[in-house]
């Protein structure tokens, strides 16, 4: 069994077609080619934080996955990343492990990013004006860099609480091809944006409404209790995509919603929705919204395709 570090696998990423890559994983994932059991989870209260433990494998593949990821959110004040993390990967047929990835969470950041703009490829508008990005930590940074090849837009709205946070976002992009306006005023976001990216780990929703000709990629609440969007808004939206079905009933945007009276019936996966199985956005007027709580076929995905080029 290999060790591989961090700086390892950042060498080989630019070699992998991520999107692809994460694309195929959703396909087998909603064509029931994958085995994903329930997440396994820890939660801590003080400091708040979270470990989840996500795992799986695809049918008649080689191997088998199993991501340990952490997130506790104080860390920043005294120096250290938010989050923490590993891919162990195991011989499917044998159970003997082969390597592990230790890569500090990094590819759970990057996969979760690329998942962000596989929805925005397949649901926002054909016309966006306006990024909008709720949040100003690592995962709102690599939510606009894997949009850039996906949405002809470069102007952005942020949205944070912390004004010396938003202003360093700005900094971070200056030498971009973003054009970077920062805000504490949510309704900024709502009213220009067409493409809105929430980014937070927030357990209270930052968007109370929304308008016609929106689509909301929700990428922070992916537990039991974390909460971005207001329940009506998923009522509202003419298209609510999932990543999980299963896994979206038990945590994060949807099952919020469904405490409140949401109901299941009409939503679909993304991988249903990237093969053309069922329908997309019809029209720019319409209101979509996918919920990514993070599914371990993503990591399965990566894992291998980081692996495939590290041997």
């Amino acid at each position: 069994m290999r060790i591989f570090s961090l700086d390892e696998i950042k060498s080989v990423l630019n070699k992998i077609n991520l999107v692809q890559e994460i694309e195929d994983g959703f396909i087998a994932y909603s064509n029931g080619d994958v085995i994903v059991p329930p997440v396994g989870e820890l939660h801590f209260e003080s400091p708040p934080g979270d470990v989840h433990i996500k795992y799986g494998y695809i049918k008649n593949d080689n191997v088998y996955v199993i991501k340990i990821a952490s997130g506790f959110f104080h860390n920043s004040n005294f120096g250290l990343p938010n989050g923490y993390g590993m891919m162990l990967i195991y011989d499917q047929k044998t159970g003997q492990p082969k390597a592990i990835l230790n890569d500090e969470s990094f590819l759970t950041d990057i996969r979760t990013a690329v998942a962000g703009a596989i929805s925005a490829k397949y649901l926002a508008p054909s016309k966006v004006k306006y990024i909008g990005i709720i949040g100003t930590g690592v995962q709102a940074r690599l939510q606009l860099k894997y949009l850039n090849d996906i949405i002809d837009c470069k102007s952005v709205i942020v949205w944070g609480r912390n004004e010396n946070s938003l202003k360093k976002y700005k900094d971070d992009f200056s030498k971009s091809n973003y054009k970077i306006t920062i805000t504490k005023d949510i309704n900024q976001i709502i009213e220009r944006c067409q493409l809105i990216v929430t980014c937070t780990p927030s357990e209270n929703p930052i968007i109370t409404n929304i308008n016609p000709g929106t689509h909301i990629t929700a990428m922070g609440s992916d537990t039991i209790t974390k909460q971005e969007i207001a329940s009506p808004i998923l009522s509202q939206a003419d298209l609510v995509v999932a990543d999980s079905r299963s896994q979206c009933e038990h945590r994060g945007e949807i099952y919020q919603a469904i405490k409140d009276g949401f109901s299941m019936k009409d939503v679909v996966e993304i991988g249903e929705v990237i093969q053309g199985k069922v329908k997309r956005r019809e029209n720019d007027k319409q209101i979509t919204i996918a919920d990514h709580t993070g599914v371990a076929v993503q990591d399965i995905q990566i894992s291998k395709a980081v692996l495939k080029y590290l041997n």
